[in-house]
């Protein structure tokens, strides 16, 4: 075992021993990968970033393994995906295989591909009655009408189902500008999804930092004049933020219900209530760590610490 608890006259104690941990990552020199690594390394465990991009893997029913650099990856007592959205696949295939090597994954590999689908995460999130935006879905050029009136009719928003940080996402203020957003995009086979414009919104979000069933920081992200999208890659700024308990809840459960254990899960304040606009399997620490001070790495590391080498259950959450 990793972490023992002794018992002796008068309390409980618990020790943590070094663990060699793994963090996939593509650029050792990212803000997130770095902050990971220190906080790893300043609690005395081995950590290693792996580009899994350059793993390569022997699947096999007896040793499975993975190889990097041309050499086998062993003895790893636990994995920490920090896996690109344009990487999900191949990403992914590499934390399924670490996960059949028995190492603890921080996110596993079923629950970051739930997530990264955004048409399967809202209809997961529909399922267990976690507040969304109003949204449709289509196929046919057709059926556009149908589904502008679904969403309650202009302003609202178009994204690719594929868009990260933004980009992608598209405000439509007018029944006709929406037609032809939404016959553009068609015309390029891109899926898409329309969605109600919360206008009370006022072009801000929320981002709740979820750990182990936990909201231990959370942001208030306000976009740049003009801009309705409150991404920080887009100019938005940020400042730390007191949740309702509505809010806390909301974004527990909406991670809880990808099955992911980490969890960046942006939230709007709708005037019915919080509402879901997305779950992040690999959020980003830069932006909380400075909004709030909270030292979000040396939490990942500390949950790491309590579950590696546990005998936790696999992911069972259906779809």
């Amino acid at each position: 075992m990793l972490v023992w608890k002794h018992e002796n006259a008068s309390k409980d104690y618990i020790e943590f021993f070094s663990m060699k941990i793994a963090i996939l990552s593509q650029n050792s020199s990212l803000y997130s990968t770095k902050r990971l690594k220190e906080a790893g390394e300043k609690r005395g465990h081995d950590m290693k970033v792996v580009d899994h991009l350059r793993c390569y893997m022997n699947i096999t029913s007896h040793r499975p393994s993975i190889m990097y650099q041309g050499k086998p990856l062993e003895n790893f007592e636990a994995v920490i995906p920090r896996i690109g959205a344009s990487h999900t696949f191949y990403g992914t295939a590499v934390v399924r295989q670490f996960e059949m090597m028995g190492v603890f994954t921080a996110n596993e590999s079923q629950a970051i591909s739930r997530s990264r689908d955004k048409l399967r995460c809202l209809q997961i999130l529909a399922r267990e009655g976690i507040g969304l935006p109003v949204t449709g879905f289509i196929h046919s050029t057709q059926d556009i009408e149908g589904a502008i009136g679904i969403v309650g009719g202009a302003p609202l928003v178009i994204k690719l189902l594929e868009g990260t940080q933004g980009i992608g996402v598209v405000l439509a203020e007018t029944h006709q500008a929406a037609k032809s957003v939404i016959e553009a995009f068609r015309g390029l086979d891109a899926n898409i999804l329309v969605q109600e414009f919360i206008k009370e919104a006022k072009g801000a979000d929320l981002r709740c930092f979820v750990v182990n069933d936990k909201v231990i920081a959370s942001m208030k992200r306000q976009g740049a004049p003009g801009e309705f999208r409150s991404n920080i890659h887009r100019g938005g700024k940020a400042e730390k933020i007191k949740l309702t308990p509505e809010e806390r809840s909301t974004a527990v459960r909406a991670a809880k219900s990808m099955g992911l254990k980490i969890a960046g899960v942006d939230l709007l304040r709708a005037n019915h209530g919080p509402v879901v606009m997305e779950v992040n399997s690999s959020p980003g620490l830069e932006g909380i760590e400075a909004a709030t001070g909270v030292d979000v790495a040396g939490k990942i590391i500390e949950f790491l610490e309590k579950k590696a080498g546990s005998s936790a259950p696999r992911d069972r959450i259906p779809y």
